[in-house]
């Protein structure tokens, strides 16, 4: 059951995990435990069961992430200063929501049933989408935290000591279907289904692996201007200084990287080491890379003698292929190496979100859904692109080789990665 898988995510954390907002983009585990049911409140239960009374008349402005249509919010930077509802409460908040929705969903009327079993599914999907969430925002904090604490020791490892080299699969292009049909469930910003013309192109067989981008590192890749976009210079630039005076309070062998890296990359010594949710681990080099914002992706891209793929490119190399992969039920949390049986185009789907050059923007002839689950997508086709194939967070029944994921280019609290391609 989705709703309790939540709370299981939960289970290996102590009260004060609760409640830390490790940074602005990022909000307590506490606060994506009630915003899930509040969507399910909000969007089910105060319009569509008689009587409802609301589990408490303050908890849609707390609780609220952004919706105008629906009314004012709390400030979204300032989640983590919420000790109360308690943790207790928040649960008691989720156990009379899902008590309530099995009365709605019992009770329903005839001719408001579809409309209530929609609404339900894109809850439910809305749910595994904060579940992702809760686990790269809880290893923000534990990664930042100068203890490294894991946040489950019990994860399963896949270590292999070197990849297979990289190889390409060739595409003819020609004019293909893209986007997401009537059929099953589907977001928004999957729809409508329509043509487009591809150009010839290669796609690679597999992701850019922590050896690979530590080579591309060593070659000066973060000191050479000319491989990077002028906003993603800028965004190094910033960056190198605020990481250049940072270093363990508790260790002083384990520092940041000076010249940049990954996000949770250190140093130890002469050595790398990288923070998983397992623990601070030493850098596997078979394992894909991830952790990177857009603008190292297509900085390494460029020093590679390639580019990053189109999402029209990635969905129409994947669209005949089954969705299988390192997802979250994998129980290692991390991605993993590719293995010598994994064939062409390995690692489509889990492991990492794949960067694509796309913008995030609406398909021709788009729709957002009426009144205020409009704002679920549809206003956030801005300044931002499109990311494609899951992650070793993301549960595996959730993707498909049309969903659209999107964040800002300087991000990389995801599970983010590369795949190459080039024109033929």
């Amino acid at each position: 059951m989705v709703r309790q898988q939540s709370e299981d995510l939960c289970s290996p954390l102590r009260t004060e995990d609760f409640c830390i907002q490790p940074m602005d983009d990022a909000s307590p585990p506490k606060w994506h435990l009630a915003h899930t049911s509040w969507f399910f409140e909000t969007f089910l239960l105060k319009p569509y069961l008689p009587a409802y009374q609301p589990f408490h008349p303050r908890y849609e402005y707390l609780f609220n992430s952004y919706y105008n249509a629906v009314g004012s919010m709390f400030p979204r930077t300032r989640r983590g200063l919420l000790s109360r509802p308690t943790v207790a409460e928040v649960f008691e908040y989720r156990r009379h929501v899902n008590d309530e929705m099995l009365t709605l969903l019992a009770r329903v009327d005839a001719n408001q049933r579809d409309e209530v079993f929609q609404r339900t599914e894109l809850g439910v999907n809305h749910e595994q989408q904060h579940q992702e969430l809760m686990l790269t925002d809880l290893k923000y904090n534990l990664g930042h935290n100068p203890l490294f604490p894991a946040y489950r020791e019990d994860l399963s490892g896949c270590e292999r000591p070197a990849a297979d080299s990289l190889t390409f699969t060739e595409f003819a292009g020609g004019t293909i279907a893209a986007g997401a049909d009537e059929a099953g469930f589907r977001f928004d910003n999957e729809m409508p289904r329509h043509d487009v013309l591809l150009q010839p192109y290669v796609l690679a067989d597999r992701l850019v692996t922590n050896a690979e981008y530590r080579q591309f590192m060593e070659d000066g890749g973060y000191r050479n201007p000319q491989l990077w976009l002028s906003d993603g210079w800028a965004w190094l630039k910033s960056r190198q200084h605020s990481d250049s005076s940072q270093a363990s309070a508790t260790d002083d062998e384990i520092q940041h990287v000076p010249e940049g890296g990954p996000l949770y990359w250190r140093r130890r010594g002469a050595e790398y080491v990288e923070y998983q949710l397992s623990g601070l681990k030493p850098l596997e080099p078979a394992t894909p890379v991830t952790h990177i914002n857009f603008y190292e992706a297509d900085a390494y891209a460029r020093w590679a003698g390639c580019r990053l793929p189109r999402e029209y490119e990635w969905e129409h190399a994947v669209a005949e292929r089954p969705t299988q992969g390192n997802f979250v039920e994998s129980e290692r949390l991390h991605p993993a190496p590719a293995g010598p049986e994994s064939g062409p185009l390995a690692q489509l789907f889990g492991d990492t979100w794949e960067w694509t050059a796309s913008p995030y923007c609406a398909y021709p002839g788009y729709r957002p859904l009426p009144g205020a689950l409009g704002e679920y997508n549809g206003k956030f086709m801005s300044n931002q692109l499109v990311l494609r194939g899951g992650s070793c967070a993301t549960p595996g029944n959730h993707v498909r080789a049309t969903y659209r994921n999107f964040f800002y280019p300087s991000d990389r609290w995801q599970f983010t990665g590369i795949r190459l391609a080039s024109d033929q």
